[in-house]
């Protein structure tokens, strides 16, 4: 239940979505698509600028009530530049676990996040991740089941 980023990278990145539920930067579903939280350019220039939001970095008590209630959705862009993309990528293909692959530009995916948990459980169904764009105009019928992510 892993994901791959590789291809036209310099750092080919294996993720773990099983970990994300503890992570500070995911987001709940219910409220990742509303105008104020949906990314924008001055929000993802803004935030390459400064430091990177806290990975962990505090511990908190998490209620786990809350944790099991909702559903959660980790931003990509952060993986995705570690991996350190070549600058002449301009799309990427995602690969499915019903080995279907679909193409998008590079752009979309940098603004896309993924579901990783439904109902505060792993995705083990067309897991391990869904993909919504982060514009949210796919979230009836996200793509499913990624399992590599490969920058072309």
């Amino acid at each position: 239940m892993i994901i791959q980023i590789k291809g036209n990278v310099k750092y080919p990145i294996t993720l773990d979505p099983s970990v994300w539920i503890f992570d500070d930067r995911k987001v709940k579903l219910e409220e990742a698509f509303t105008p104020s939280t949906v990314p924008n350019e001055d929000v993802i220039e803004s935030n390459s600028k400064l430091n990177k939001p806290p990975v962990n970095h505090s511990i908190k008590k998490y209620n786990k009530k809350e944790l099991l209630e909702h559903s959660y959705l980790m931003p990509i862009q952060e993986f995705i530049e570690n991996a350190e993309a070549d600058k002449q990528v301009s799309e990427a293909i995602l690969k499915t676990t019903d080995n279907n692959e679909h193409t998008i530009t590079y752009s979309e995916l940098l603004e896309s996040f993924l579901l990783f948990s439904i109902d505060g459980k792993q995705i083990k169904e067309n897991g391990p991740a869904y993909l919504y764009y982060g514009d949210g105009s796919n979230q009836d019928d996200p793509i499913k089941g990624i399992k590599v992510i490969e920058l072309i």
